[in-house]
């Protein structure tokens, strides 16, 4: 009998949607390319760090209404 993983989801769906995706590969690209801004309105630098996009591309795709877990409260 094999055991279950703690925190593990019920349904088995996706975490995230499509939508979420395809925003978070854009973020990407506009990393790479050099126009990714951070801060509100994308008054801030330039971003550097991958982790940092993804964040960004997430955040997008949770503005958009796309399928995307709650953030984790601090």
């Amino acid at each position: 009998m094999a055991a279950k993983k703690k925190g593990s989801r019920k349904s088995g769906g996706s975490k995230y949607g499509p939508a979420a995706s395809k925003s978070v590969e854009s973020a990407m690209r506009r990393k790479k390319r050099g126009t990714l801004k951070s801060g509100p309105g994308g008054k801030g630098g330039t971003v550097k760090s991958r982790q940092q996009a993804i964040a960004i591309g997430l955040s997008e795709a949770r503005e958009k209404g796309a399928k995307v877990p709650r953030k984790k409260a601090a």
